[in-house]
C-alpha cells in the first residue's frame, strides 16, 4: 500500500489534464483497435481504451505525471498509449508552447519524432533507468525533443509500475527512518579528502573513449568524423559535489559563497556544484536562448531535472585545498518541487554532440553518478503521534492542514520581507513629507543615490525582484482562466513591490516604482551620473521630437498585450525587448546578442538620461495607463512656471515638464527634483523674488526701529 502511494501522480485524478485533450487524438491512433474511450479513473488520471466496450490499453497526458516544462518554460502536453504489456502503442503531441518555429524547424518534424516512440519497451526502459533507447534529436530543437523523450519514459514508467502492465510493480517503499542533510556538520576538508570519500564524484573522459562510444553506437556519419587531437587528451573532466550541504559547500565554495548560496536557497531547495575542464563545456551556449541547459539533467529513480538560466550561478573559484584549475565552476539549483531526496543515489547526465552536417549532428549520454556519503546524512525526526490516521491523499499531496508552499517561504525569508517593507515606509513617508525632505538639495541628493544603490544591488542583483511587463500578462492572462493567488504569492518580493505598485498608483503615479524600486532604471541613473561626473557630454532632445518618441513604449506595451491574448507564450518570447532579465536576473551572464542590447541601453543612457525608460520601457507604460486614476496632484508648481521661467523643464531628468510649465504625470518619475527647485532660493526666480522682498523688508524694518529708539530718547528730556 505504501509502495502504491509512494509512486502515485502528484496531482488528483479529478484534476487530470488527460480529459481536456481527448478531443484532439482518436482511440485508434493510441491503441491499435480502439474504438472509444472511457471515463477518467478515479485514483489515477489515466483513460481506459476500449474495443467493444473491453479495455485493450490505457491513454495518459505526460503532464499529469511528470515535469514536462520545455525550451519555453511551459509545459509540453503529450498523449500517450501503452498495452497490458507495458509496450507504448501510440504518442501524439497535443499542444506545445515551444518557439521551435522561429529557428525554422517545421512542427511536422518534431510531431513526427514523438510519433516514433510507439513500440518503446517500458519494462526494459525501467531495468536500465529510462536509458535502453537512444536519443532521436533534431539540431536546434535539442530541449524539445529531451524534454517529449524524458516525459514519455518517465511517466510511461510509472503509469506502468501503478496499473501493474507488463508484470512491472511498483518499488518497495523504505520502511525505516527518512535520512535527511545534518546541517550540525560544518568540518572543511580537503579536495584529495573530498574526492577519496566520495563527497566529490568525477566523470573523465578522452578523446579515444568518446570516439569510441561513436563508433559503438554505429552512425556511418558520426565515425566518419572522430575528435581530432591525441587520444590521450581530455576531452572532459567533470566533477559535481552536492553543495548545500554545509561541510562540502563550505569547503569547495568557502563561508562566503556559502552564505551567499544559503540566502538563495529557499525551502525544500538544493544545490548541486558541476565544475569541468577540457574542450567540451558541460553548460555549452544554446541554453541561453530559451533559459534552459541542454546538456546536461539530473536523473533520480524516475524524476528527472533541468536546469534553467535563473537556476545557474557562476562559481569564481573553488576554495579547498589542493584542487585543479577549472574552466567551468557553477552552482545549479534543484528546485523544492522536484521531488528531490538527497539521501537517494542519483545521476547527472551529460549529452554529447557531434556534428555530422551542416545543421545535423548526433548524440551519446554519459552517467556522472553521486551517492551522498552517509556521514553528512542523520535520521529525520518524525512527530507524529501514535495512532494518528494518515490518509492516502495526505501522503500523495500533503495534509490540507499543512501550511501551503507560499507560506513557509514567506516565514523562511521574513528577513527579506522586513528590509523591502522598510524601504518601502521610507519612501511612503518621504512622499508624503516631500516638501520638508526636499528643503535641503544635498540630503536630497544623497538620499536618492543611496536609495538607487539599495535598488540596484539588494533588490536587483542579490534578491531579482526585477518586475516586468511579462508579470502584467501573466496576471491578465490568469484572469481569463483559473485565477490563483499562490502563484502570485510564491515570491513574496515581487508581490510585496506589486502591492506597493497598486497603492502608489493611487497616490502619485508610476513615477514611485519606476523612479526608486526598479532595480534597471537605477542601474540607468547611477551609470548616468558617473558619466555626468566624467563630464560625457549630455544630450538634449528637442521637445517636437521627444513628444513624438516617448508613444513608443506605449506602442510596444500594446503590441506585447495584444500578442498575449493571442498567445502569452509568443508574447514572452517578445518581451525580451526588456533588458531585464539580462541585466538584473543573469547580471549580464548570456549570449552576446542579449548582453549587447542592454549594453546598448546602459550606453544611449550615458547620453541620454533615462533613455530606455522614456521611450522604450513596455512595463513603464503598463504602470501609465491605469496611473492616470491617481486622486492627488503631490508635486507643487507657480504660475511662473514655465512662463517665463523653463528651469525645471531644462533639469528634469526625464524631461516629463512640458514648455508650458506643466507635469505630465505619465512620464514623470518622482525623483522630486523639482520640489527641490520650487523652494530653492538661489535658483527658482519666484523664491529669489520672495526672498529679495523679505530681505528689503528686514532691512527697512531694522532701519526703522532705531530711528524711533533715537526718537523716544530725545522726548525723555523735554517732557
Amino acid at each position: 500500500m505504501l509502495a502504491a502511494l509512494v509512486l502515485a501522480p502528484t496531482a488528483n485524478a479529478s484534476d487530470a489534464l488527460v480529459s481536456r485533450f481527448l478531443d484532439k487524438v482518436q482511440p485508434s491512433e493510441m491503441v491499435p483497435g480502439a474504438d472509444s474511450f472511457g471515463a477518467v479513473r478515479d485514483d489515477v488520471p489515466v483513460v481506459p481504451a476500449l474495443k467493444g466496450g473491453e479495455t485493450v490499453g490505457w491513454v495518459f497526458l505526460t503532464s499529469d505525471f511528470v515535469s514536462t516544462t520545455g525550451y519555453s518554460g511551459k509545459p509540453i502536453h503529450t498523449m500517450v498509449g501503452v498495452d497490458p504489456d507495458a509496450v507504448v502503442t501510440g504518442v501524439r503531441l497535443v499542444k506545445h508552447s515551444e518557439p521551435i518555429v522561429l529557428i525554422g524547424i517545421p512542427d511536422s518534424q518534431i510531431q513526427a519524432v514523438t510519433e516514433g516512440y510507439a513500440g518503446l519497451d517500458l519494462k526494459i526502459e525501467a531495468q536500465q533507468g529510462g536509458s535502453a533507447h537512444e536519443l532521436d534529436i533534431i539540431s536546434g530543437a535539442t530541449v524539445t525533443i529531451m524534454v517529449i523523450d524524458d516525459s514519455i519514459v518517465r511517466a510511461g514508467i510509472k503509469v506502468a509500475r501503478i496499473l501493474g502492465l507488463g508484470g512491472l510493480v511498483p518499488a518497495v517503499a523504505d520502511t525505516g527512518p527518512k535520512k535527511i542533510i545534518d546541517y550540525d556538520k560544518v568540518a572543511v576538508s580537503d579536495w584529495m579528502t573530498m574526492t577519496g570519500d566520495g563527497s566529490v564524484r568525477r566523470l573523465s573522459l578522452d578523446v579515444a573513449q568518446v570516439n569510441e562510444a561513436f563508433v559503438t553506437q554505429g552512425d556511418p556519419r558520426a565515425i566518419k568524423r572522430p575528435e581530432d587531437g591525441p587520444d590521450t587528451d581530455t576531452f572532459i573532466d567533470m566533477y559535481m559535489g552536492l553543495a548545500n550541504v554545509p561541510s562540502i559547500g563550505l569547503s569547495l565554495l568557502g563561508q562566503r559563497e556559502y552564505d551567499n548560496l544559503k540566502n538563495r536557497l529557499k525551502e525544500g531547495e538544493h544545490a548541486i556544484l558541476v565544475m569541468g575542464r577540457g574542450r567540451y563545456s558541460f553548460k555549452g551556449s544554446g541554453y541561453v536562448r530559451g533559459g534552459i541547459f541542454d546538456r546536461i539533467q539530473l536523473i533520480q529513480d524516475d524524476i528527472s531535472v533541468r536546469f534553467f538560466d535563473k537556476q545557474q550561478v557562476r562559481v569564481g573559484e573553488i576554495a579547498a585545498d589542493g584542487s585543479p584549475a577549472f574552466v567551468e565552476m557553477d552552482l545549479f539549483i534543484i528546485p523544492a518541487d522536484a521531488g528531490f531526496d538527497p539521501s537517494k543515489d542519483f545521476r547527472l547526465q551529460l549529452l554529447v554532440q557531434r556534428a555530422v552536417g551542416p545543421i545535423e549532428k548526433v548524440f551519446l549520454t554519459f552517467d556522472l553518478g553521486y551517492q551522498l556519503p552517509d556521514a553528512y546524512l542523520k535520521a529525520e525526526e518524525v512527530a507524529l503521534a501514535a495512532g494518528d490516521p494518515v490518509s492516502a491523499q495526505a501522503l500523495v499531496n500533503g495534509d490540507d492542514e499543512a501550511p501551503k508552499l507560499w507560506v513557509r517561504i514567506w516565514e523562511d525569508r521574513k528577513a527579506d520581507i522586513i528590509i523591502l517593507a522598510s524601504a518601502i515606509g521610507i519612501l511612503t513617508i518621504v512622499f508624503f513629507f516631500q516638501m520638508q525632505v526636499t528643503r535641503n538639495e544635498r540630503f536630497t541628493f544623497w538620499f536618492r543615490i543611496a536609495f538607487l544603490t539599495f535598488t540596484l544591488v539588494w533588490l536587483g542583483w542579490m534578491q531579482n525582484a526585477q518586475l516586468s511587463v511579462v508579470n502584467v500578462m501573466a496576471f491578465f492572462s490568469s484572469l481569463t482562466s483559473s485565477f490563483s493567488w499562490d502563484a502570485f504569492l510564491m515570491d513574496p518580493l515581487v508581490f510585496l513591490l506589486w502591492f506597493s505598485v497598486a497603492a502608489a498608483l493611487l497616490f502619485w503615479g508610476r513615477g514611485a516604482y519606476c523612479g526608486w524600486l526598479c532595480p534597471f532604471g537605477a542601474m540607468q541613473e547611477l551609470t548616468n551620473r558617473l558619466a555626468k561626473f566624467a563630464r560625457i557630454p549630455q544630450i538634449e532632445v528637442p521637445w517636437a521630437l521627444h513628444e513624438r518618441l516617448w508613444p513608443l513604449k506605449y506602442m510596444i506595451f500594446l503590441g506585447l498585450f495584444g500578442l498575449s491574448l493571442y498567445s502569452l507564450d509568443v508574447a514572452e518570447h517578445y518581451a525580451e525587448v526588456e533588458p531585464f532579465k539580462t541585466a538584473i536576473i543573469l547580471k549580464f551572464q548570456r549570449a552576446w546578442p542579449f548582453v549587447l542590447f542592454a549594453v546598448a541601453l546602459l550606453v544611449a543612457g550615458l547620453f541620454i538620461e533615462r533613455f530606455y525608460c522614456r521611450y522604450l520601457c513596455p512595463l513603464g507604460a503598463a504602470l501609465a495607463i491605469p496611473a492616470r486614476l491617481r486622486m492627488f496632484d503631490w508635486l507643487k508648481r507657480y504660475r511662473d512656471c514655465g512662463d517665463p521661467c523653463q528651469r525645471c523643464g531644462k533639469e528634469c531628468m526625464v524631461q516629463a515638464i512640458h514648455p508650458e510649465g506643466n507635469i505630465n504625470p505619465n512620464e514623470c518619475l518622482n525623483c522630486l527634483h523639482c520640489q527641490v527647485l520650487y523652494q530653492h532660493d538661489q535658483k527658482c526666480p519666484v523664491c529669489i523674488k520672495k526672498l529679495a522682498k523679505r530681505r528689503k523688508f528686514e532691512k527697512q524694518t531694522a532701519m526703522t526701529k532705531p530711528a524711533q529708539a533715537g526718537g523716544v530718547t530725545t522726548a525723555n528730556p523735554a517732557g
